[in-house]
């Protein structure tokens, strides 16, 4: 893709996602994550009704009629977009692939993000970590973040989320609002999660092709892996075959819920075609 076709679709995923976070998420993402306290704005005088426990007695006696303190959110916050690029994410069985999703959603976020006036911070990762955005504001550092995720060429094929957990771990000092965009298809990261949501707001997307979910009944076809590249004849005529991929399709994706919740981090599980506008804010609201 050369630079006038990446400028193109940049500018088409621009003018869709941030008017969905104008319109639709900048509030919801407002009100589901919170700033880091309240801090001291002004005083001004007392009116009927306001907690007699924020008068401020110093400025009531100099003046002679009561004053309060006014409190207000210390609102700046660090929103961490984490995108896993491994050989998988190439993947989609119909117009759409799952790294296609993956654009628009983490577009959306960051341009919410901006709404609020927060940092947005990019980690796109496989099995090692491929390139590191530090946190900055504005419109068009998330642009530069669209690009990167439209145009990025991984080293790597394969996926292990530990090294991401890790990495985010050791370049966020400060408490961050994480979003991972991933199929979950990785080595076991219980551990690294557990440690990496103490510190973090951590929410898993989980993302999948529904040909990753049922093999359609075509007899045998040549099924290759895009992460170690292994090839394998399949019959998908065989309902035990078919029986067997469903299950374990199942098995991964309750590991994938199991595991965030019980390490007490967030989850939005979808499949391509799925509205991710109907996800994003229903789990904004169940927060």
């Amino acid at each position: 893709m050369d630079t006038k076709d990446i400028l193109k679709k940049v500018k088409k995923i621009e003018i869709k996602t941030k008017r969905l976070s104008d319109h639709i998420f900048s509030g919801e993402y407002h009100t589901s994550f919170k700033g880091r306290g309240m801090t001291f704005a002004e005083v001004r005088q007392y009116q009927f009704g306001d907690d007699v426990r924020a008068i401020d007695w110093n400025v009531t006696a100099r003046y002679n009629e009561p004053y309060i303190k006014v409190f207000e959110e210390e609102r700046e916050l660090t929103l961490m977009i984490m995108v896993d690029i491994s050989g998988s994410e190439d993947f989609g069985s119909t117009d759409e692939f799952k790294k296609d999703i993956v654009t628009e959603m983490a577009a959306t976020l960051a341009f919410s993000a901006t709404q609020n006036n927060d940092k947005i911070g990019l980690i796109l990762f496989s099995d090692e970590i491929e390139l590191f955005v530090p946190p900055k504001k504005g419109k068009t550092h998330v642009l530069r973040i669209i690009r990167e995720l439209i145009d990025f060429k991984p080293k790597s094929q394969k996926t292990d989320f530990n090294v991401a957990l890790q990495y985010l771990s050791k370049v966020m000092k400060k408490k961050a609002i994480v979003f991972v965009l991933s199929d979950f298809i990785t080595p076991d990261y219980e551990h690294s999660l557990k440690i990496a949501a103490k510190k973090h707001d951590i929410t898993g997307i989980r993302i999948y092709d529904r040909r990753e979910k049922e093999l359609p009944n075509v007899g045998l076809i040549n099924v290759f892996d895009a992460e170690t590249h292994e090839e394998k004849l399949v019959n998908t005529a065989d309902a035990e075959t078919r029986a067997a991929y469903t299950t374990h399709f199942t098995k991964k994706e309750k590991k994938f819920l199991k595991l965030f919740q019980k390490c007490g981090a967030g989850t939005i599980n979808m499949e391509v075609g799925e509205s991710y506008v109907k996800k994003l804010l229903g789990y904004f609201k169940s927060r």
